[in-house]
């Protein structure tokens, strides 16, 4: 695969793609990136013009880096750059390579020496939820996200509640900070994995589901008597995610009891354990946009939701709100949606109608502007 610099110098409009995010376990952002990607690359053939580049460090090991952008046949063009991995390589050659065209980062970090570039910027949870995070990973995104405000990249987010939210803890004037949605679509392209339900013994409608990470500000342990009442009516509570403990702090929180949690799924499984659930908690103290929520609405899942900024933005009148501070509050508004059908019902209708505009092709379309713009 060529390097860089044994190509022509690329146009002033050519669009780099830092893929380090094809590296990094599927989690959020990583979804967000890879659907983020898919959606430019169809916005740019549809305009008639030069397909971006992702950009992707050497693989570690002998096996190659798993792709699923190119699984999918996109018309995006792909270069392996640089020697080393990780923030080394995004830092000290991923802007060689990226020079003379306008590079997009997806993932919340950037290059400090590009001076044509957009950072997404997911939200500031090092700052407001800073215990959630490891202390090396809190001190480095601080350190990176003030540099980078302060700088010529041009800041995106996910939500308005994160613009602000940027604008609060690092300063960044409000006008400087563009707001595109993130999409949900990516679910109904799925063939629904029903045999993770036979695998763990789930019996459809009688089950409660909650999505997440054991860090802190998921607030999972909030869910404790939500598990309790749940038992109480012959029904689980069902906890599907991972940890990444280089990111999230090390000393984690006990799962709440009687729970069954069963790790990482995959996005199959996932569409599955939606579809059947009784309904979807998702009890976070803090998110800067809320993904789970709308590929639970986009399903059909009825949804409880903690009272914060970004899903009340997100969900609208399309779910049930509770306190997240209030483990009993939390159990409360489960055990209702529980014991009444008809309300369950009716936010399965609702949500799926909020969701119909959040498609990542607009998302993408709202990206693109930005970059054209650089």
């Amino acid at each position: 695969m060529p390097r860089i610099s044994d190509e022509p110098p690329p146009a002033a409009d050519q669009v780099f793609i830092n893929g380090r995010f094809l590296t990094q376990p599927l989690s959020g952002v990583q979804r967000f990136a890879i659907e983020i990607t898919s959606g430019l690359a169809a916005a740019y053939a549809q305009a008639g013009q030069a397909a971006p580049v992702v950009l992707t460090p050497s693989p570690v090991g002998p096996a190659p880096v798993e792709n699923p952008l190119a699984a999918a046949g996109l018309p995006l063009r792909y270069r392996v750059v640089g020697r080393r991995h990780g923030q080394a390589w995004e830092q000290a050659e991923l802007p060689g390579h990226a020079r003379g065209g306008v590079l997009l980062n997806l993932g919340n970090t950037a290059p400090l020496r590009a001076r044509r570039q957009a950072v997404i910027i997911h939200d500031a949870g090092v700052f407001r939820r800073p215990d959630a995070y490891s202390w090396r990973f809190r001190a480095w995104y601080k350190f990176l996200h003030k540099r980078l405000v302060r700088g010529p990249a041009r800041i995106v987010t996910v939500s308005k509640f994160s613009r602000d939210e940027i604008v609060r803890f690092l300063g960044a004037a409000p006008a400087s900070v563009d707001v595109i949605a993130e999409g949900a679509d990516h679910m109904q392209r799925l063939v629904p994995d029903g045999s993770i339900l036979q695998r763990h013994g789930l019996r459809p409608r009688s089950y409660v589901l909650a999505v997440g990470n054991l860090a802190a500000h998921k607030n999972l342990i909030g869910l404790r008597d939500t598990a309790v009442m749940a038992a109480a009516r012959d029904c689980d509570l069902v906890i599907a995610g991972g940890i990444n403990q280089a990111v999230f702090a090390s000393q984690q929180q006990a799962l709440p009891m009687p729970a069954k949690y069963i790790g990482r799924v995959t996005d199959n499984e996932l569409r599955a354990l939606y579809e059947s659930a009784a309904c979807f908690v998702f009890p976070s103290f803090y998110e800067g946009f809320g993904l789970p929520a709308v590929e639970a609405m986009i399903c059909g899942c009825p949804m409880v939701a903690a009272d914060i900024p970004a899903l009340r933005e997100l969900c609208g009148d399309a779910a049930l709100y509770c306190d997240p501070a209030a483990p009993a509050d939390i159990a409360e508004k489960v055990a209702y949606l529980l014991d009444h059908v008809d309300a369950a019902d009716r936010l399965r209708s609702e949500g799926q109608a909020r969701v119909r505009g959040y498609t990542w092709a607009a998302a993408a379309q709202s990206l693109k502007a930005v970059l054209d713009r650089l």
